[in-house]
């Protein structure tokens, strides 16, 4: 028989998965393509223009699927979940206001005076367009992960007339966890276009194309990079202690712990058995580590996942190994960026690293898609972390009509995924072109206007 709340569930992840496709590369190439255009601004030197040009076209089509994936997301919550919306719309819903009202129609705004105001506004004007794209970009995802960081850890809020309304804005947009979401997620964010720069600028530096280029594109990806890498991974400590406080059956689950002991070790490889409570296998241990990891305190008390009803228990496994997963790629950014920062200066000289780097591209992607599974399936079963269950807040509709939408969303998806990355892979491939930059020269000797 077929379960709505299943149903619903897997068509929010499709979409969800789908659309931060697009939105991690659209808030680090807006960074980077603001980044060049300054570089250019101070000095002078046209490969800067042309790198803003070129990057910041792949970032005009990366954004622009981005926006239509995010627009049918939000519709979800009226169609599958207006049980969740009636009961937390009068906080969560405030957020995405502003998310819309502010930040999307700052970005959305100057996106387009930036794309066509070159050579017809003042370089300076339009240097600033370009960071209020990339500022607005980010804002918006801030307002977005409040929203969520609510979810996770609801404040802020009385229950009141069978609701949760809202009754201190600021505790809610002070709300910690939703700010090391945020920090920890544009991090990962900034890795991705680090990476996407590197890769592309590798594949064409192997191949002697506009060497002079990319070696400066490649040059400003890796110090990036390498900036980002280390701090995604300072700031993942930090939010994992904070999960530790508020989300204790998502840490248990993260390190597949069962008994709840003191002092508890870190294992560097461990088979769940979640069938049978138990972990088939437990190798390493490194004792009190995870203790202290989580509490910065070695003989700290870690809850196991028998302290509560299977009911209250997140799915462990799918948990365990997308935290696993995820850890492992950051350190073997962290790897990379340094041997991509150590090269910056000649990365012609290591055909190596040319070679790994493009293939390393779809690597940060998948860092962020499991990311999210970590933060989604690890809240499970709950919606509102303590507060509304999963199951409480789907729309009273048949399966049938979430099949047929489902169908629909992975069918739509794909051709615009295809359409996305084939526009990508061409524009990338192509690389900047010099026709542009003839254009470009003889506009400038006509006195630019605001």
């Amino acid at each position: 028989m077929l379960d709505v709340v299943l149903l619903s569930r897997l068509q929010f992840a499709v979409a969800t998965l789908f659309h931060f496709l697009f939105v991690p590369l659209t808030l680090g190439l807006s960074l980077l393509t603001a980044i060049f255009e300054t570089l250019y601004l101070k000095t002078g030197d046209e490969d800067y223009k042309r790198a803003a040009k070129f990057w910041g076209k792949l970032f005009l089509i990366n954004f622009a699927l981005g926006v239509v994936t995010g627009i049918t997301l939000e519709f979800q919550f009226g169609t599958n979940w207006s049980k969740y919306s009636v009961y937390v719309g009068d906080i969560f819903g405030s957020l995405l206001a502003i998310e819309a009202t502010l930040a999307f129609f700052l970005e959305s705004t100057f996106i387009a005076i930036w794309h066509f105001g070159w050579d017809r506004i003042s370089p300076k004007l339009h240097a600033i367009c370009i960071w209020l794209v990339a500022i607005g970009s980010n804002i918006s995802a801030l307002w977005i992960l409040l929203a969520n960081g609510w979810m996770q850890h609801p404040v802020g809020y009385v229950l009141r007339n069978n609701r949760a309304e809202l009754e201190s804005f600021f505790a809610v947009v002070t709300n910690p966890f939703g700010w090391l979401e945020f920090f920890h997620t544009t991090a990962g964010a900034y890795v991705l276009a680090g990476f996407f720069v590197l890769g592309i600028s590798a594949w064409h530096i192997i191949r002697k194309n506009e060497l002079a280029f990319f070696k400066k594109s490649f040059n400003v990806a890796a110090i990036w990079s390498l900036v980002f890498s280390l701090f995604v991974v300072l700031n993942g400590d930090i939010h994992a202690s904070h999960v530790a406080h508020t989300q204790p059956t998502k840490l248990a689950a993260m390190e597949s712990v069962w008994e709840t002991q003191s002092g508890a070790p870190f294992y560097l490889l461990v088979i769940p058995d979640e069938e049978n409570e138990r972990n088939a296998v437990e190798f390493l241990g490194i004792p009190k580590l995870l203790s202290f990891i989580a509490y910065h305190d070695p003989n700290a008390e870690v809850k196991g996942l028998k302290e509560w009803p299977k009911e209250e228990r997140p799915p462990v496994e799918i948990t365990f190994w997308s935290f696993r997963l995820m850890v492992a790629l950051g350190m073997l950014f962290i790897l990379i960026s340094i041997w991509a920062f150590l090269r910056r200066k000649a990365p012609e000289k290591d055909r190596t690293l040319l070679r790994i780097l493009p293939w390393a591209i779809p690597l940060p992607y998948l860092a962020c898609e499991l990311g999210w599974i970590v933060a989604e399936v690890g809240r499970q079963p709950w919606l509102v972390y303590g507060l509304m269950k999963t199951s409480a807040g789907v729309s009273p509709i048949a399966p049938v009509q979430v099949v047929i939408s489902l169908l629909a969303f992975i069918l739509v998806y794909a051709l615009l995924g295809l359409v996305d990355f084939y526009l990508l892979f061409k524009f990338a491939r192509k690389g900047p072109d010099p026709k542009e930059d003839k254009e470009a020269e003889a506009a400038e000797a006509a006195p630019a206007t605001l």
